[in-house]
């Protein structure tokens, strides 16, 4: 059982309690003792001892009420014990004020240098009460923050790399149509054309994902027959999926699956892993869409679609990080093979936006499943 900031002042001041009681115990005993030997010393005759016992208590009250150096005395025990027991009191404040501050120092301490961007602090956890708690948030806040800072590194150096590409094409071909007596061929404006549509589709991919991950992304959501969707969307990306000597089909329930989604950007999803399917899969390999429906998963209903390839996969420990912008998988997946690495991010967050969610299965060498999870509108 976790000890609470509450429970260890509760226990500190009962243990103040437990000490006082036993000091005043033990003095009351020790001065009373001393007061009987004296009385021993002093009245303890034969007259005494022959007297009558209502007598003999008479005698003995008397002692304690009227005996002026008792009375002294048992003045002087009474200070000696008040400021014994003040003095207690201030050393266990003192110590209990440094105990519950001592981890706000620390913190306060750490908060200062993240203040002065230095995210690689982190605060001690030496205990499980809400000091513990707090300075555990602290440390789990610092992470996100370490995160999202190289995150962002990233993705500057990635969109740096993206546009460099297409801008430095741009440059040297406008560069060579303006030396003297050079003629632009209509093939040099065509391949200009080209980069300013890559670039403007990279812009756009950019400006949508930023929507998505901020929660702005507006959806027209109507019904929506998933069946005839993905049907037709195999049927456009098949003669891409020939070319490259690949077998593709889509297997669908008899009756319509419907859901309630924005059909353009649904659409976008499966051709981003359709796409990403063909471009990954070697010639001679199969892609196959398979629909299912009233798919029950944590409590909840979802039709599901499963878009699976006997391409070169992927290793497990690329799987975290797969629907990260810009992620690619080293040497397989890398730039040169195309693609800007937006695809399967903006899939990710298209697909949570409609309340679903994608999973991913795979296997090197083996090739990959990517399973759409999509809240069902059967009834």
């Amino acid at each position: 059982m976790k000890m609470t900031v509450r429970m260890k002042t509760f226990a500190g001041m009962g243990l103040l309690v437990l000490i006082v009681s036993i000091t005043f115990s033990l003095t009351t005993q020790s001065y009373t003792s001393s007061l009987i030997d004296e009385f021993q010393r002093e009245h303890l005759d034969a007259r005494y001892l022959s007297a009558a016992p209502e007598e003999q208590f008479e005698i003995f009250k008397s002692y304690f009420l009227d005996h002026t150096r008792a009375n002294a005395l048992l003045s002087v025990t009474h200070g000696v014990r008040l400021s014994f027991f003040v003095a207690i009191g201030l050393i266990y404040s003192f110590w209990i004020s440094g105990v519950l501050t001592l981890p706000l120092k620390k913190l306060i301490t750490a908060i200062e240098r993240v203040s002065h961007g230095d995210l690689n602090v982190k605060v001690p956890v030496n205990s499980k009460d809400e000091y513990g708690q707090v300075a555990q948030t602290f440390n789990d806040m610092t992470l996100r923050l370490r995160e999202a800072e190289d995150a962002r590194r990233r993705l500057v150096a990635d969109v740096a790399h993206e546009l460099r590409t297409p801008l430095s094409i741009m440059q040297l071909k406008l560069e060579n149509a303006q030396q003297p007596g050079q003629n632009v061929p209509p093939e040099m404006l065509l391949r200009l054309h080209d980069e300013v549509i890559r670039l403007g589709l990279i812009v756009e991919d950019l400006h949508v994902l930023s929507l998505a991950e901020a929660g702005r992304l507006t959806l027209d959501c109507q019904p929506l027959d998933l069946s005839a969707r993905l049907e037709q969307i195999v049927e456009d990306v098949k003669m891409e999926a020939e070319e490259n000597g690949l077998e593709i089909r889509c297997h669908s329930n008899a009756r319509p699956v419907t859901v309630m989604a924005d059909a353009r950007r649904i659409t976008q999803v499966f051709i981003n892993l359709l796409t990403n399917a063909i471009r990954y899969t070697p010639e001679g390999g199969k892609i196959s869409v398979e629909i299912e429906d009233q798919v029950v998963d944590r409590g909840s209903i979802y039709a599901t679609v499963s878009v699976t390839d006997t391409g070169i996969g992927i290793p497990a420990v690329e799987l975290a990080h797969l629907f990260d912008r810009f992620y690619r998988v080293e040497k397989a997946r890398s730039r040169h093979t195309g693609g800007t690495g937006l695809g399967l991010s903006i899939a990710h967050h298209f697909v949570k936006a409609h309340g679903g969610f994608i999973r991913v299965a795979s296997e090197p060498d083996r090739g990959t499943t990517f399973t759409v999870y999509l809240p069902s509108g059967n009834g």
